[in-house]
C-alpha cells in the first residue's frame, strides 16, 4: 500500500506554506490567497491548490496568521496554580469566559507562578504573538505587569486598582470599603456597637486594606471605637480562629470580616467557646461563596458583582484595542450584603425582631 504524502512529509518536519505552493505549481502568495481570500482566485486554480492543501495535510501557522491580521481573537489571563481552584475566580472567569465569546475571542489561560505578580509568561506569550491583549487579576502595589504591558503598547484591563496610586490603564473593581461599609451600618441598626474587624495584614493587600478602610469609617461615622478591634491574620481558618480570640475576649458583639474564609475561623473559635454565630455573636463574611448559603447557620456576606466585572473587563479591553490613544477608564463597581442567619441582635435576639426595635 503507498504511503500518503502527508505522512512522509511529518516524518521531515511540518508542511510548510512554500512545500504547498511547489507541489500545486504556484506561488506562496497563491496559496496564501487560498487560504485568507480565496475569491481572488480562479475556480480552476482555488481547487488545485485545495486538493493540495489537503493532500499534503498543511494547517495554516497561528503565529503566522496573527502577524498578517495582528489579531489572534485571544485573550491572556494568568492563573495562579494556588488559586486555580477559588470559587471566587471560578465565577469570575466564567463570566469572563461568556462575555469574551460573545464578542468573538477566547480566554487563553496560563500559569503564573505564585507570590506576588511577575512578568512570567507575559513575556513568553508576546513573543509569540497568540494574544491580543490582557485581562490581570492578583492586583498588588509595586505590581510591574501594567507599566511594563502600557509601554510596550499591549493592551490590558485589570480586575482591580493598582493601589500604588499611579494611573496607569483601564481597571474595572469592587468597592469593598463601600460592602463593608454597608455590613457595619446593617449592624448598628441592629443595636450593635462592640463592632471587631477580621482581615488581612496592614499594607499585605489593597483590597483587604480598602475593606479595613470601610469598617473604620462606619464606625467613625457613629461614634463607635475602634481601637482593639481590629484583629489581622492570614488567609486561613486555622489563623483566623487564633486571631479572631482577642476580639471575642473583648467582649465584640458582632465581627465583619475581609472574607469568608475568615469568617469560618469565626464560626470554629465561637463553637470551641460554646457560643454560636447567629446567636451569640454575629459574623458577616466578604466574597459570598457558594458555601455562605449552606453552612449552619448560613453565612451573612459581601457579594462581589463578579458577572458584571467579566463583562466590564471584556468591554474595556475591546475599546481599549478599538482606541489605543484613548482616555483610560476606570470603574468601581457596588457590591451587595446578603443577609443571613449569622447575623443577630446584639442581645441576642434575631435580626428581623432588631430591626423592628
Amino acid at each position: 500500500m503507498p504511503r500518503s504524502k502527508s505522512n512522509s512529509s511529518a516524518k521531515n518536519g511540518p508542511v510548510t506554506l512554500a512545500m504547498v505552493a511547489a507541489r500545486a505549481g504556484v506561488s506562496t502568495q497563491t496559496v496564501s490567497n487560498a487560504i485568507n481570500s480565496p475569491g481572488m482566485l480562479r475556480p480552476e486554480t482555488l481547487e488545485r491548490v485545495s486538493r493540495v492543501i489537503e493532500e499534503m495535510g498543511y494547517r495554516p501557522s497561528r503565529a503566522a496568521q496573527t502577524l498578517r491580521t495582528r489579531s489572534s481573537k485571544l485573550i491572556g489571563y494568568g492563573v495562579q496554580p494556588a488559586l486555580a481552584s477559588s470559587p471566587v475566580l471560578d465565577r469570575f472567569l466564567h463570566a469572563l469566559s461568556q462575555a469574551a465569546d460573545e464578542a468573538g475571542y477566547r480566554i487563553l489561560l496560563f500559569a503564573c507562578p505564585p507570590g506576588l505578580p511577575t512578568l512570567e509568561g507575559y513575556e513568553e506569550l508576546l513573543d509569540q504573538h497568540e494574544v491580543d491583549g490582557f485581562v490581570l487579576s492578583g492586583t498588588e502595589r509595586d505590581d510591574p505587569r501594567q507599566a511594563w504591558l502600557a509601554k510596550r503598547g499591549v493592551p490590558f484591563v485589570g480586575f482591580g486598582r493598582m493601589w500604588s496610586g499611579r494611573k496607569i490603564g483601564d481597571w474595572v473593581d469592587v468597592d469593598g470599603a463601600s460592602g463593608t461599609d454597608a455590613a457595619v451600618e446593617h449592624l448598628v441598626a441592629l443595636g450593635h456597637r462592640e463592632i471587631a474587624f477580621l482581615g488581612w495584614e496592614r499594607g499585605a493587600s489593597g483590597a483587604g486594606d480598602d475593606r479595613a478602610e470601610g469598617w473604620q469609617r462606619a464606625m467613625h461615622r457613629h461614634g463607635l471605637p475602634t481601637r482593639g478591634r481590629r484583629g489581622q491574620t492570614v488567609n486561613d481558618i486555622d489563623a483566623a480562629r487564633a486571631a479572631v480570640k482577642p476580639l471575642l475576649d473583648a467582649g465584640a458583639t458582632a465581627v465583619v470580616t475581609a472574607s469568608d474564609m475568615l469568617a469560618l475561623g469565626c464560626y470554629q473559635a465561637l463553637r470551641e467557646r460554646g457560643a454560636a454565630p447567629g446567636r451569640d455573636v454575629a459574623v458577616v463574611g466578604f466574597d459570598d461563596s457558594p458555601t455562605a448559603e449552606i453552612l449552619f447557620p448560613a453565612l451573612a456576606s459581601v457579594a462581589q458583582p463578579l458577572e458584571e466585572v467579566g463583562r466590564e473587563c471584556v468591554r474595556l479591553l475591546l475599546a481599549r484595542m478599538a482606541a489605543p490613544d484613548a482616555a483610560p477608564e476606570r470603574l468601581l463597581l457596588e457590591p451587595s450584603l446578603m443577609v443571613r442567619d449569622s447575623i443577630c441582635a446584639p442581645d441576642g435576639g434575631d435580626a428581623a425582631s432588631g430591626l423592628a426595635d
